[in-house]
């Protein structure tokens, strides 16, 4: 959860923040003038919601807005289309997204819960406490991305634009635009849809862009750094099995895991994998060496069936299993690192008939899911591991850049991968905020959608949540941008998605609907089914993030 210092710093800062106004505002001596500076700088203060806006920038919406007007009008007869198809498409993601949840709560078991589509995003619960700085950037650039798209087609569609804001809910930051409405209420329809299918349109172009400045990352950092070589050690959860004077140390660089080789994360994440899939492998060992630590009188069996042979202060020694000649099950208390040190991995004895003397497969007798892996990074000894491979796969945090030069900076790739991605699992995080119509009121609602990523290979990705285009794991900046995109076209109340509803159905059913309140009672019932699925979806979502 979020550590209660956190809490205590935001909740203690905005009531000093009340405190003061509070103060100013009652004093005579300072309140005209408190008053004027507010009014001045565009500022206005409410319970946990501060909100400036500016006409600063009102000079640069309407350059960009007659740089190319007949680009400019290509550029959002697409967005319209594409946020009328988002439109429709969310609703179905909705849906699918609302059976899966139900599906999950009639289950006993939370299989399946990797697939789900959509999920309710709460801080120290699925977003790492360590992670929110990334995510409130994120959200900030989404948000003005988003909002710049809006102001742009509305001065194109000459639509007056008061000016531009920005917000901070909570902790939650945010930007809106303010439009004249009585111009926007007089312009055609498809002007109308132009302008409000502008902004999931931008995030969606956003999205794309960083996809593609995700994928060319290698290239662009190969003068300072080289991928392809292992994976690099970034983190090392302190007190994990990975940790210790023969573990994993911060800049070393795996390049096997057992038999299977390691180029990078993603290799990491599926050798690991493959691992837990996988029975335990063996090690050739030499026949003398077995007869010398037979162990068949002081074997005993565990509570799950398997067999323990070594003394349980032990921290050194391992009980091996192995087959003789005669096809007898056997067992043998063995040193782990010397057994396994400059031997290759078997499944048989047939696997160790390359060696003169011929040697023997032995297997780690281990509990059920329990392995014992060797991680090689050289120049350092090898780190044997035992434990569940999931927890190995989490107290190591590694990257697939090596600086070539020792002054570059480890994490400075992990930070623009991080910015622009996304951690696990794949989440999706959605800020949807409405202040299109009245600069006075903005709403912010925090989803999440989860993606699947190549670091999780057996999960395929769906086709409706194709924004996410796996690249390792893809994180915030894009999955922000890209869910905005797609659900912030959900026809709901207050949300983009009511007033490209509106259009939409103004310039569809003019002709078949020519009774304007006919149209407007059909909008109706559309939004409330809209905003029931999206309410509906969140409070499920919650549910299960919070209480299962």
């Amino acid at each position: 959860m979020i550590p209660i210092p956190v809490v205590v710093c935001v909740l203690g800062g905005w009531c000093a923040v009340y405190l003061v106004d509070t103060l100013l505002r009652s004093s005579h001596a300072v309140r005209s003038s408190y008053e004027s500076w507010l009014s001045a700088s565009g500022l206005s203060l409410s319970p946990f919601h501060v909100r400036w806006h500016t006409s600063v920038f009102n000079r640069l919406f309407a350059r960009c807005a007659h740089l190319n007007p007949r680009f400019l009008y290509v550029w959002f007869t697409a967005g319209m289309v594409f946020g009328i198809v988002a439109m429709f498409g969310s609703v179905v993601l909705l849906g699918r997204t609302l059976l899966q949840t139900l599906r999950q709560m009639m289950s006993e078991t939370p299989e399946g819960s990797h697939e789900q589509v959509l999920q309710v995003v709460v801080p120290g619960v699925n977003l790492p406490v360590s992670q929110l700085a990334y995510f409130f950037v994120a959200i900030l650039v989404s948000g003005v991305i988003h909002e710049f798209g809006h102001g742009v087609a509305a001065l194109r569609e000459q639509v007056r634009l008061n000016g531009f804001g920005m917000f901070m809910f909570v902790i939650y930051p945010g930007a809106f635009v303010d439009l004249f409405t009585t111009h926007l209420n007089l312009i055609s329809p498809v002007q109308q849809l132009r302008i409000f299918c502008a902004g999931v349109w931008h995030n969606f172009v956003l999205c794309v862009a960083v996809v593609c400045l995700l994928l060319l990352l290698p290239l662009l950092l190969f003068p300072f750094y080289y991928t392809g070589a292992g994976a690099l050690v970034t983190d090392v959860v302190e007190g994990s099995p990975s940790s210790g004077p023969r573990g994993l140390f911060v800049g070393d660089l795996v390049s096997w895991v057992e038999d299977c080789t390691v180029r990078g994360v993603e290799d990491w994440h599926s050798c690991l994998q493959h691992v837990a899939r996988q029975p335990q492998s063996g090690y050739c060992v030499h026949g003398t060496d077995l007869r010398l630590n037979h162990a068949a009188g002081r074997a005993f069996r565990r509570l799950d069936g398997t067999v323990e042979c070594c003394s349980n202060s032990s921290l050194t020694d391992l009980c091996f299993t192995y087959r003789n000649n005669l096809e007898s099950k056997q067992f043998a208390c063995l040193p782990a690192r010397k057994t396994i040190q400059g031997s290759w991995t078997c499944h048989t004895n047939t696997d160790c008939q390359r060696g003169s003397p011929p040697s023997l497969c032995v297997i780690p007798s281990l509990e059920n899911q329990t392995r014992l892996i060797r991680v090689k990074h050289p120049p350092q000894e090898d780190m044997l591991f035992v434990g569940y491979p999931s927890h190995l796969q989490f107290s190591v945090s590694l990257t697939n850049f090596v600086p070539r030069l020792a002054f570059l900076h480890l994490h400075l790739p992990v930070m623009l991968e991080t910015l622009c991605k996304y951690p696990l699992p794949c989440w999706w995080i959605l800020v949807l905020h409405s202040s299109l119509r009245s600069g006075n009121v903005s709403i912010l609602i925090i989803v999440a959608f989860s993606g699947f990523c190549m670091c999780c290979p057996e999960a395929l990705l769906p086709p409706c949540v194709c924004l996410s285009l796996t690249a390792a794991a893809l994180r915030y900046l894009v999955s922000l941008s890209g869910a905005l995109a797609v659900v912030n076209a959900v026809p709901c109340f207050a949300l983009d998605g009511q007033w490209m509803l509106s259009a939409f159905l103004e310039a569809s059913l003019g002709t078949l609907l020519p009774e304007k309140n006919s149209r407007e009672l059909l909008g109706f019932f559309i939004l409330l089914g809209g905003s029931a699925l999206l309410a509906a979806n969140v409070a499920l979502g919650l549910w299960m993030v919070t209480a299962r």
